[in-house]
């Protein structure tokens, strides 16, 4: 069978797709361009209502193929799957499988009965009261940048957040499991890893924990021989540990770089919705991250329009990010998402204002942005290089991938093939999101 994924949202529905593609190709299946599948996979995203609308509009899209070929099906996973669960088989028929993120592991079998029985539907959309585990593959090379689950679900039910409701509760793998699962990328090609969870650092803190701390988990990890780059998200700052902060300094494979989402510069708004940090607490862990690694990346998510923003409110969160000074971040209106307290808050914001204040912001991070990757020229660093960059200077190749940051590093090399490779590079010019250097040594 031919098959096509297409992801919608966060990390960790990336990490779902590109384990479900090396699944059904351990099981003969044929990973194939959109117009040549059989089977579609959509993994999808609530967290904020444009994703949401995305999955209507593709699913009218894939009922083309569907209406010309009636032995073409889809299957639709992850967070609206959760939500609107076989409400999709009246809408779309063609739709023949809805899953949530705990039936994951169960989708390559449920495919297979699928295609075996023409008219049967299936719905993996249970909660699990355990981390699910999923077979792993222990042959065939990897790219050489990887994502590997740590945990799922979430306990902390902020007051805007729709994950606990489509994710379940707090599940944290057993650490043995994680660590293996690294081990066996890191020999089949990895060489950067990225562990996910909704918050990584309660990781181990629910029931479901063997005694593992995220800290003992980040040293276990970073000791694999071969391992180039340790990174993980997303963080809540409400329960980052000394001694993960401590780590930044002290291992020296683990990127100097978190993405710590502080949503709003706040007390009044940070209470409202349920954060369980104070702005000055904030300021205190990034204080102790640089103080433990000087040269930290950071970067966040902001929500504007939170019901009950003032002004006041506003300015406060604008000069959190001119005390920080974030590399880059993630903001966003407040949309309402059914289901989560906030939708039921008085004093909405009315969306001309949060419109204003979402370009106000924007412009202010984007200014922080340029001024920080300025500071970069002259500086040497170490890129992962992804691929070929769609850059041009005459008849120069250029290459692309990302330094210990996260940044972007745009380089020319005559090199026939750099993917996946290690180089260092002098940074010469800042452009708008990225950076240009050149090569001072050779890959390995």
């Amino acid at each position: 069978m031919r098959f096509h994924i297409l992801t919608f949202g966060c990390q960790m529905n990336v990490a779902d797709s590109d384990w479900l593609s090396q699944a059904l190709v351990s099981r003969g299946w044929t990973d194939s361009a959109e117009d040549d599948a059989q089977v579609f996979l959509v993994t999808t995203c609530s967290v904020r209502e444009k994703p949401e609308q995305k999955v209507y509009s593709l699913l009218g899209r894939l009922k083309g193929y569907a209406d010309r070929d009636p032995s073409v099906f889809v299957g639709v996973g992850g967070c609206v799957a959760q939500q609107i669960g076989e409400e999709f088989w009246n809408r779309f028929p063609f739709v023949r499988l809805v899953f949530g993120t705990d039936g994951t592991a169960m989708v390559p079998q449920a495919l297979e009965r699928l295609v075996e029985d023409p008219a049967l539907r299936v719905s993996l959309l249970d909660f699990l009261d355990h981390y699910p585990e999923r077979e792993q593959p222990e042959e065939g090379r990897v790219g050489a940048q990887a994502f590997v689950n740590i945990m799922q679900g979430c306990d902390n039910f902020c007051a805007y957040c729709i994950v606990p409701f489509t994710r379940g509760r707090q599940k944290s793998r057993s650490s043995d499991a994680i660590v293996a699962e690294c081990e066996s990328l890191v020999r089949r090609g990895a060489r950067e890893l990225t562990l996910l969870g909704q918050n990584v650092n309660s990781y181990g803190q629910d029931k479901h924990g063997d005694g593992t701390t995220f800290a003992s988990l980040l040293r276990r990890i970073s000791a694999i021989p071969g391992l180039v780059r340790l990174k993980f998200t997303t963080s809540h700052p409400k329960d980052i540990a000394p001694e993960v902060v401590a780590a930044f300094g002290e291992l020296p494979n683990l990127s100097p770089q978190l993405h710590l989402p502080v949503q709003s510069g706040s007390d009044a708004v940070l209470k409202a919705m349920g954060r369980k940090y104070t702005r000055q607490r904030y300021l205190d862990i990034v204080r102790d991250l640089r103080a433990a690694c000087p040269h930290i990346a950071l970067t966040t998510d902001i929500i504007v329009g939170f019901p009950g923003e003032t002004q006041r409110d506003f300015e406060d969160t604008l000069e959190l990010m001119r005390q920080v000074r974030y590399e880059s971040s993630f903001s966003f209106k407040y949309s309402d998402r059914p289901g989560v307290r906030a939708e039921k808050m008085d004093f909405k914001v009315p969306e001309e204002e949060k419109a204003r204040r979402l370009s106000v912001l924007q412009d202010l991070q984007n200014r922080i942005t340029a001024e920080e990757l300025e500071s970069l020229v002259g500086a040497e660093v170490d890129v992962l290089v992804e691929g070929k960059s769609r850059m041009q200077d005459g008849e120069a190749l250029f290459w692309r991938g990302r330094d210990g940051g996260g940044r972007i590093v745009n380089f020319p090399s005559p090199l026939p093939e750099l993917t996946g490779k290690m180089i260092r590079v002098r940074i010469l010019a800042a452009k708008k999101h990225s950076l240009t250097g050149e090569t001072r040594g050779e890959p390995w």
